[in-house]
């Protein structure tokens, strides 16, 4: 996979007083977002830092070795890695973090470039489900991956060059009292002028994108390509005590379980402990996971079966490793909205910097139940952060998360979790510092104590 940027990974510095502390985890989670426009190279991050750590990378298509060690292999927008310690045995159970590298926003269509009253635009397809209106007034990047005719797959991503311009209140005197958006008219983005015959006729979107990769669009055979913003990330707040990205749904579970396999490799941890430490983090999240990339498809269970084939184990045997097993599902969460007060439940109030979530669903929308709440409010002691619970007002349903698709799939025994989120599913959203640090180290732990039951 040729990749047209040209970057070392980041990483946290393992030189400075303390890597691992929620101003320099926080500062990092910047970089790995701004570093990951899309989910292909948030998978491709994931990989190279882990590859920097000390994992061995993996191709599905290679026999993989059975001894122990650090590894990771990335399907399309997928990454999974893991810890197989000396000690792993045929039944040794599984301590699964499982996120999710996409988010919501625009994505590519076929035959892109819109030719419309003297404009280049873009045609481009709503990808989930994002605050649309979030997305106007801001300069957007093309990020994702091409396929070019030998057969190559290219990581692409441009600087600013698209944006979805509003309508001007002198032209709609009601637009602050209601504004509606045409998902198909008024969402292209504009990103150059075709004023000439000339210039109509040179105008191609594509081309401008194969310029990243130093190919042409002739070369493109396929393309998955999205939008997203360019405002790089910041602190905010009296004491900064707030972060505002893009993309904290769901890159900063990925970040947290990313980090905290770096955190183990840097102290040589995890070799000798009695569970499998896993990071997956799937694709597709946001369109409901039925791919081969998501948390509904196949990817962790086949990366288990070879797992627990190089380990020598039996069906039965495997049966008993999962039966030991517990799979971490961290998606982020809603804090309480001070200027919407009365559409959250009226006792479980949840605040930023107050610790992650744990997510919690009568209907089963989240996976959480008894046993698993005793064993997260066990990690986050041993870890010495708070956490706090998450459930819906009633009148106002929540969505679900790949917990119960993964607890369905593999009867591992699941948890919700995440970080808590203002204006979740916009352009930019935004968090607490301390609940980055806290998510870190409650993972972390996760990943290293020992079964609870």
């Amino acid at each position: 996979m040729a990749d047209s940027t040209d970057h070392s990974p980041a990483g946290p510095d393992l030189t400075a007083g303390d890597p691992f502390s929620a101003d320099s985890l926080t500062a990092d989670l910047g970089r790995f977002v701004q570093a990951a426009p899309s989910s292909y190279h948030a998978a491709a991050e994931v990989a190279q830092r882990l590859v920097h750590a000390g994992f061995t990378m993996l191709g599905e298509h290679q026999q993989w070795p059975p001894e122990p060690g650090r590894y990771v292999v990335v399907r399309d927008g997928a990454v999974i890695a893991w810890v197989l310690p000396e000690a792993a045995t045929p039944t040794t159970g599984l301590r699964i973090l499982g996120a999710h590298t996409d988010s919501p926003g625009f994505k590519l269509k076929p035959r892109p470039t819109v030719l419309s009253h003297g404009w280049v635009q873009a045609g481009v397809e709503i990808y989930g489900g994002p605050l649309l209106n979030s997305w106007l007034d801001r300069e957007l990047c093309l990020a994702g991956r091409v396929v070019t005719r030998d057969g190559a797959t290219h990581l692409v991503s441009t600087g600013p060059m698209a944006r979805i311009p509003q309508l001007a209140i002198h032209l709609d005197r009601q637009v602050n009292d209601r504004l509606t958006l045409d998902k198909q008219a008024h969402t292209a983005p504009v990103l150059g002028l075709a004023g000439s015959s000339e210039a109509a006729e040179n105008a191609d979107v594509l081309a401008a994108l194969a310029r990243t990769a130093d190919i042409t669009a002739a070369d493109i055979d396929g393309y998955d390509i999205v939008f997203a913003d360019t405002a790089p990330p910041a602190r905010f707040g009296m004491e900064e005590e707030f972060f505002a990205s893009g993309r904290l749904d769901n890159l900063s579970s990925v970040h947290a379980g990313l980090t905290a396999l770096e955190r183990l490799a840097a102290a040589e941890a995890g070799d000798s402990d009695p569970v499998i430490p896993v990071l997956a983090a799937f694709d597709h999240e946001e369109l409901g996971s039925a791919t081969r990339s998501g948390a509904a498809g196949p990817f962790l269970e086949e990366v288990l079966d070879r797992l627990y084939e190089g380990l020598g184990a039996t069906r039965a045997e495997r049966a008993q490793a999962f039966a030991s097993s517990w799979h971490l599902s961290a998606d982020a969460g809603h804090a309480v909205h001070p200027n919407y007060p009365q559409r959250h439940d009226p006792a479980n109030r949840p605040a930023l910097n107050a610790g992650p979530l744990l997510k919690i669903n009568a209907n089963q929308r989240y996976s959480t139940d008894a046993p698993g709440a005793a064993m997260w409010a066990s990690t986050c002691r041993a870890a010495g952060v708070p956490t706090q619970e998450f459930v819906s007002q009633n009148e106002i349903p929540c969505g679900s998360t790949i917990g119960p698709i993964t607890a369905t799939r593999l009867g591992i025994r699941t948890v919700d979790v995440g970080i808590p989120l203002l204006s979740m599913h916009s352009a930019r959203e935004m968090c607490g510092v301390e609940d980055v640090g806290a998510l870190h180290r409650a993972v972390t732990t996760f990943f290293t104590a020992a079964p609870h039951h």
